[in-house]
């Protein structure tokens, strides 16, 4: 179904046509959904940015596009507000029988894309021999989000996980391991993660400090790189055991990744070198081999280089990147790939895509986009760690999320004198909990730091994934309470919009397209959080002024079909960003 900012605009684009001629077909009208509501339901602003280039009063221009726009079928006659606004307000028929193949047609009425192009979506990326902490968490949700939306418009998405797998940490970690502990390096399961993390700081500690252990543990990295089978063997071991920890939080989290890690690209990094110089772009510089980039600089102002082979002839993240970013779009046949990161890897990412243009490794079909995200902090406004300092563990954050939900909801039932099944508690607790951490990340603004509360994203009060759960459960209580099977409310349903709080959650439903495509457009999952807790409230607003149940047909039949359109939109919208709907809280 097509959207009614998108049917608005196609009028507006044959209006500019017929006012001022074909040179204007291209031109876009700016038409959004108004935000004082009392001026109307949508404005288009193309008459100020026309009065320089016509050369004429913008409330005039207004007037003269006004004249022309066949807008009669779905707004009552347009007004022009301020400066130039064009106002427009839809009518009640209209919206009426929009909802109503809106009820009628799968899918929402969300258009897909004609073909499924394919994307890819870099995201989550941990260390090996690593714990997932916070800073996983922002990454992990975010990208899942974002190839859920894409996936559900009909893209093809494949969800890549760019694990550190490789390097010099492995050459510390299994040179250590051999002196303390062989069994780990040659036996499965033999170490918990936990361990493995302890180990690999003492590596660590070993390596900075020892010039010996240093050498040794460089010469375990040669060993790897040349396949040697003791050392890959060695290898696999830890890095299963770390897969398999990784694994339970993705459960936890719902969310499904392939597993890409920088290993994977190790055959390809001598041909970036070759392809590179091919070019014309390599350059020497204190033996090492570089990419001099355009518009950054050192602390002289001189350009800054990107290394892409150190004067050992090692390789480093530059170098992967870019055989990565080779073999996606050759192999994969990615039209569009996206990384999800910390913002603090910003400069990073415009440096390997400034090279990658460069080099001609970036055909015009194919679009790059970093995806930047922010901190998380603590409620002191510093960067969310543990008491002792420590990075706080992802599974740690999300057992106490679970802990915190679950003594919310007892309390609640004890104060309500509910008894409901351990069963039953252990359900709401993990769902909720989950959801509340996914939303509460979710609903910032990504690019923007966030200070992280429990008491903040349990609250059923608020934009949080609790007050959005509970409007979903009231809504099937209602369904429960009547006995109402919407399979079988007749042929012949009718939407009646006579209220205004059921007029302003009609117009509201019929946005979710909208939304979703914007959320396609800017990668901000932020913008379909902010839809999903207006729908709520508005819902809310119209539960309490018009009764349902209670109410004599048609109208009875009519708010059911309200009611379950927004039960329907809510639980799409939440399962976009991951988070799993409750019948009963």
């Amino acid at each position: 179904m097509t959207s009614i900012n998108e049917q608005l605009t196609k009028k507006f684009q044959e209006a500019l046509v017929t006012s001022f001629g074909e040179d204007f077909q291209a031109i876009d009208p700016q038409v959004t959904t108004a935000r004082d509501l009392r001026h109307g339901d949508y404005q288009a602003n193309i008459a100020l940015p026309l009065a320089k280039k016509l050369g004429k009063n913008p409330r005039e221009i207004a007037q003269t596009i006004i004249s022309n726009l066949a807008v009669d079928t779905i707004c009552e006659t347009p007004t022009i507000g301020g400066p130039g606004f064009i106002n427009l307000k839809l009518k009640p028929n209209y919206l009426e029988n929009k909802l109503k193949s809106l009820y009628q047609e799968q899918g929402l009425g969300i258009e897909k894309i004609p073909d499924s192009t394919q994307v890819i979506v870099d995201f989550s990326s941990p260390n090996i021999a690593k714990e997932m902490h916070v800073g996983h968490l922002r990454s992990t949700i975010i990208g899942d989000c974002i190839a859920r939306t894409l996936e559900f418009l009909g893209y093809d998405v494949l969800r890549l996980n760019h694990v550190g797998d490789w390097g010099t940490q492995f050459g510390m970690l299994i040179t250590y391991l051999k002196e303390v502990y062989p069994d780990a390096l040659t036996q499965a399961d033999a170490l918990e993660i936990g361990d493995l993390v302890n180990f690999y700081k003492q590596a660590k500690k070993r390596f900075d400090e020892d010039t010996e252990f240093q050498q040794r543990a460089r010469e375990a990295v040669v060993k790897l790189q040349s396949g040697e089978q003791e050392s890959s063997q060695a290898w696999e071991l830890l890095c299963d055991q770390s897969r398999r920890e990784f694994q339970q939080i993705y459960d936890r989290l719902d969310v499904k990744l392939t597993e890409r890690g920088e290993s994977f690209y190790n055959p390809y990094l001598d041909d970036v070198i070759t392809a590179l110089d091919a070019e014309g772009i390599l350059k020497k510089d204190q033996g090492a081999q570089c990419v001099f980039l355009e518009g950054f600089t050192n602390k002289s102002g001189d350009p800054l280089p990107l290394i892409v082979q150190k004067s050992d002839g090692g390789y480093n993240y530059a170098t992967t990147d870019l055989a990565a970013l080779r073999y996606r779009i050759k192999e994969d046949q990615a039209k569009r790939i996206i990384y999800v990161t910390d913002a603090g890897q910003s400069n990073h990412f415009a440096q390997v895509f400034q090279v990658a243009n460069k080099a001609n490794f970036l055909p015009d079909t194919v679009e790059v986009t970093h995806v930047p995200f922010g901190l998380v902090k603590g409620e002191d406004g510093k960067k969310l760690k543990t008491r002792s300092g420590e990075t706080i563990k992802l599974k740690d954050l999300l057992n106490e999320a679970i802990n915190y939900a679950r003594k919310d909801l007892e309390n609640r039932l004890q104060s309500e004198e509910r008894k409901e099944s351990e069963d039953f508690i252990n359900n709401v607790a993990q769902t909720v909990g989950i959801s509340a951490v996914k939303y509460a990340d979710l609903s910032q603004n990504r690019s923007s730091d966030y200070i992280f509360s429990y008491d903040k994203m349990l609250a059923l009060q608020g934009n949080t994934a609790p007050y959005m759960l509970y409007a979903y459960a009231r809504i099937q209580s209602i369904s429960r309470e009547g006995n109402i099977d919407y399979e079988n409310l007749g042929e012949n349903i009718q939407i009646i919009l006579k209220e205004d709080t059921e007029m302003e959650l009609g117009k509201y439903l019929l946005q979710l397209s909208e939304t979703i495509k914007e959320v396609e457009k800017t990668l901000l999952p932020n913008r379909l959080c902010d839809y999903l807790y207006e729908l709520s409230k508005k819902f809310n607003r119209f539960y309490e002024n018009c009764p349902v149940l209670k109410s004599e047909e048609p109208t009875k039949t009519s708010r059911l079909l309200l009611c379950d359109l927004t039960a329907k939109t809510l639980k799409l919208g939440l399962s976009l960003l991951g988070i799993s709907v409750l019948e009963r809280m």
